[in-house]
């Protein structure tokens, strides 16, 4: 990781303490120095040429205080200059405060490092500047100033480096748990909506299954006893003409039987789904893909083949119910431009079809989450407890659900169930 400055420094520090040191310097200069020879006009430009570097590349541009290579180029010219100073009169060494600050506020690391040895230099070098250097003594002392003076500099930079890490690593920590935190937050989300998914099609599962029970009761029993009435009417009929006197009530039992029996299968009719009511199979699908195109922009090119057969109740409902699931995933997940449903009219079973050109998905990792959790959700048709409930139908009808999709390629969404025999009758 980059040793980036974790926050502002202080303006005070950056803006005020430099120019403050800059002035006192040319003070004392103004003071103590002597105006002849031209020797204070050279130190005056140089504090001049310190201020202007200052104010130009640092003060008056904020903005470039986020660019590591502009900062590095502005420390380093600053060092230069106190180099000058520093090397005209020790007295200038009072002002390498200003390029610690600097280093240890702009730079990164380890440039930071660097910009704080060369300050070390420079300070060691003004506060040796007493001591005779004509002698291995005083070269001694010099390199021993110098050397305590980076050392002690380098300290402070490395553990100002530290603690930076260390907030690094805080500021770390709190993005990885608010990561975490959000993750959770969705992942339950996800879990409520399944959770509420599935109680609805449970609902609608035990509210399906008892009208089934309820249809199978009127004809099982009411129907089949109001047919038997009317055979028996019948054959009594033809075995014996009626009398006269007879004749009215013996006919007003026949019709009454057999709209009673008419009644009774509309009741049974009504237990259906609702789109299949007053339509085929087909015509349901068509209805129900024109009602999904509305709602979502996108055209449904529905197909019929085949010869239509006869097929139970909770076959067409399983497919009928199939249809919509399959059509509710594209909506959700696909991402699609065409869509298309097919209904065939096999020699032993009906098929439904329904694909779509969408951005597909991995099968293997719908089974794998599936398994893992029973709640995946492939990106184009129907994941998690949606998939179940599919499967569940069809299967409990000793039909197949297969599904064909890779990513890329879209998704194809296949049901089969067996028709009836030949002749036989819902």
């Amino acid at each position: 990781m980059s040793g980036k400055i974790a926050q502002q420094p202080p303006s005070l520090l950056v803006n005020v303490v430099p120019y403050a040191l800059l002035a006192l310097l040319v003070a004392i200069l103004v003071i103590v120095e002597d105006w002849a020879g031209g020797s204070l006009l050279i130190d005056l430009g140089l504090c001049a040429l310190a201020a202007a570097w200052m104010l130009g590349m640092f003060t008056l541009r904020p903005g470039r205080r986020e660019r590591p290579r502009i900062m590095g180029v502005f420390v380093a010219g600053l060092l230069v200059i106190t180099a000058i100073l520093v090397a005209r009169h020790p007295a200038f060494g009072l002002f390498t405060p200003a390029a610690y600050i600097y280093s240890f506020t702009v730079l990164r690391w380890p440039s930071r490092l660097l910009g704080v040895a060369g300050a070390a230099v420079l300070a060691g070098t003004a506060q040796a500047s007493g001591i005779p250097k004509t002698d291995a003594f005083g070269l001694t002392m010099l390199m021993t100033i110098v050397a305590f003076n980076i050392a002690m500099m380098c300290c402070c930079a490395w553990v100002l480096r530290l603690a930076e890490k260390e907030e690094e690593r805080r500021e770390q920590a709190l993005a990885e748990l608010s990561r975490a935190n959000r993750l959770l937050e969705a992942s339950l989300a996800e879990n409520a909506g399944l959770h509420a998914q599935l109680l609805a099609q449970a609902r609608e599962a035990g509210v399906l299954d008892e009208r089934r029970r309820m249809a199978r009761e009127i004809h099982d029993t009411l129907a089949q006893g109001l047919t038997g009435i009317i055979a028996q009417l019948q054959a009594a009929e033809q075995r014996h003409e009626v009398p006269p006197p007879w004749r009215r009530p013996f006919d007003a039992v026949k019709n009454l039987a057999r709209e009673s029996l008419a009644e009774a299968r509309r009741s049974v009719d009504a237990l259906r789904p609702e789109p299949l009511q007053s339509a085929r199979l087909s015509d349901a699908l068509a209805d129900v893909a024109g009602r999904w195109s509305k709602l979502h922009g996108l055209a449904v090119h529905v197909t019929t083949t085949g010869t239509v057969r006869p097929m139970t109740p909770e076959a067409e409902f399983a497919l009928l119910r199939t249809a919509q699931e399959a059509l509710a995933n594209v909506a959700k997940h696909a991402q699609a431009t065409r869509v298309g449903v097919t209904l065939s009219y096999l020699e032993h079973e009906v098929a439904l079809d329904v694909r779509d050109d969408g951005k597909g998905f991995d099968p293997a990792g719908l089974d794998a989450g599936t398994a893992a959790n029973g709640a995946a959700r492939p990106p184009s048709s129907g994941g998690g407890f949606g998939l179940t409930i599919m499967r569940q139908r069809v299967e409990r009808l000793s039909g197949t659900v297969q599904i064909e999709s890779e990513p890329g390629a879209g998704t194809g969404i296949s049901a089969c169930v067996p028709t009836l025999p030949a002749g036989s009758h819902a």
